[in-house]
């Protein structure tokens, strides 16, 4: 049994310009994980919803106490090709959904550790002290215009390519992930969320909401913050923080997993 557990909040939230909620998200103890569908007639909610189910499948196998770690990386690793033959065997079911997609960001805390399974621009961010980390990297063109150093960040907000992404579960196959491994330390605050909070607040912004609460505050401010903001997307916010007191092994989903 690991020595750290996640004490979570989350909350899912439509926005004031959707008419739907496409986001989906996951809750537990060890495993937590925020999913951005997109595609239309109701397919993104289809995709994300489809993500969370499988991650929570995967999860039951690779939290499993008798697993070492090694083998529980590598399971968690490869739920990712589980949850994209999920959306492949839906659209086999159903046409209609073609070009349905979603993101993924999920955390597994195992030990004195957390790895992070990403594709997508969903963020995973680890709040230490007064440092705000983004651990995930954005798998979008914008990312890969600064990595090349072609745009500045204040061009971003108006770069007509701000929302396009490089790679998504769209069940095509073909994916390749690394799985990073990052430290943990009890008082540790991890924030997972859709780009329906970090395409409106600065990561400053987010800092400032996320420290010195509790975390449904926190939540709540952050959520509360998008929607002063205009609340294009939808958004969805899972705040966990590390405690080594035992938590519930429930998986409680939300958003349109639920």
């Amino acid at each position: 049994m690991a020595p750290f557990f996640f004490a979570t909040a989350s909350r899912s939230a439509v926005g004031l310009v959707r008419n739907g909620n496409e986001d989906s998200a996951l809750t537990s103890a060890r495993v937590i994980a925020v999913a951005d569908g997109m595609g239309g007639h109701a397919a993104g909610e289809v995709a994300s919803s489809l993500a969370i189910s499988s991650l929570v499948e995967c999860a039951k196998v690779f939290i499993a106490s008798d697993l070492d770690e090694d083998s529980a990386d590598d399971l968690f690793l490869n739920s990712i090709h589980n949850i994209d033959k999920s959306i492949t065997d839906a659209v086999s079911e159903n046409p209609q959904l073609s070009g349905m997609g979603t993101t993924l960001t999920a955390l597994f805390l195992r030990s004195d550790a957390v790895a992070l399974l990403h594709i997508g621009d969903s963020r995973a961010y680890r709040l230490r002290g007064n440092d705000l980390e983004q651990l995930s990297v954005d798998h979008t063109v914008i990312q890969e215009l600064l990595n090349q150093g072609s745009i500045s960040e204040s061009e971003i907000a108006t770069h007509p390519q701000r929302s396009v992404l490089t790679q998504v579960l769209m069940g095509e196959g073909g994916i390749e992930l690394p799985l990073p491994i990052f430290d943990v330390k009890d008082g540790d605050r991890f924030l997972l969320c859709s780009d329906g909070l970090s395409s409106v607040l600065s990561d400053k912004e987010i800092k400032s909401l996320l420290k010195g609460k509790d975390r449904d505050d926190a939540v709540n401010a952050l959520i509360d913050a998008t929607y002063i903001n205009g609340a294009p997307d939808n958004v969805t916010i899972v705040v966990a923080d590390i405690v080594e007191s035992s938590q519930s092994d429930e998986f409680i989903t939300l958003g349109a997993a639920t």
